[in-house]
């Protein structure tokens, strides 16, 4: 039935990746561009400061992954419909990839800044631990078993995924950490004194991030349903035979 229902949405879904690809591509140039050339040096840093153009736009793109994740979750649990479960799976697995940028670049730019690559403040900490939620949810997704079953599972462990992300976000006003305070959102201004130039670089970085997230996740999403008619098939003929 899901699986039928979302068989003509197939033509605009082929559609839209066709519109997106290209546009991400410029956007992705555009960025890399303005992250090397465009920015300024920053005075302090120096060019290792450059990874926040990176950095900070896969965090951002995270959130909302996760937090389609939580959605997708929540709804399954209400309607029991598989294309949520579906949606969900792809999102996990999409923000799971930014995720692990994050904690990547993170600790590049923390050897520069601090002279250590890892410390065990609350930002670190609550992030590592969120890597670990959605690799287990990964995890329980390959090895679960019944698909039903599975699916009940992996909501709940995307709830509790979800429920760390402003433990995340806030962890640097709640205790004292090494990592800095947001300076993009911040109380009463925008950029928190950031120059013009490194504001505009930072949107391009975050620009670009959210067309590749838009992109795999289509192309996830589609994967996901295909091997959901492929195992569907089997069933049948397994039945029949």
């Amino acid at each position: 039935m899901a699986a039928d229902q979302a068989g003509p949405l197939s033509n605009a879904g082929a559609d839209a990746l066709r519109t997106l690809i290209p546009i991400g591509f410029l956007a992705a140039l555009v960025a890399l561009w303005a992250a090397f050339l465009y920015a300024p040096t920053e005075r302090i840093e120096g060019d290792v400061q450059r990874i926040l153009y990176m950095h900070v736009p896969a965090a951002m793109t995270m959130y909302i992954a996760y937090g389609l994740v939580f959605l997708a979750s929540v709804m399954y649990l209400v309607r029991r419909d598989s294309r949520w479960d579906e949606l969900a799976a792809a999102a996990a697995e999409v923000g799971t990839v930014f995720a692990t940028t994050v904690l990547i670049t993170g600790p590049i730019w923390a050897k520069k800044a601090w002279g250590t690559y890892w410390v065990w403040d609350a930002r670190l900490t609550t992030m590592l631990l969120l890597w670990l939620i959605f690799c287990a949810y990964l995890m329980l997704r390959a090895y679960g078993g019944d698909r039903e079953q599975v699916a009940r599972y992996c909501a709940v462990v995307g709830i509790i995924g979800f429920a760390d992300l402003p433990i995340i976000h806030y962890s640097v006003q709640w205790w004292r950490t090494l990592h800095p305070e947001p300076k993009v959102m911040t109380q009463g201004s925008m950029g928190g004194g950031m120059e013009p130039s490194m504001l505009l670089t930072l949107a391009l970085g975050t620009a670009a991030a959210l067309m590749l997230f838009a992109v795999l996740l289509r192309l996830r999403l589609r994967l996901e349903r295909l091997e959901r008619r492929v195992e569907v098939a089997g069933q049948l003929l397994h039945s029949e035979g």
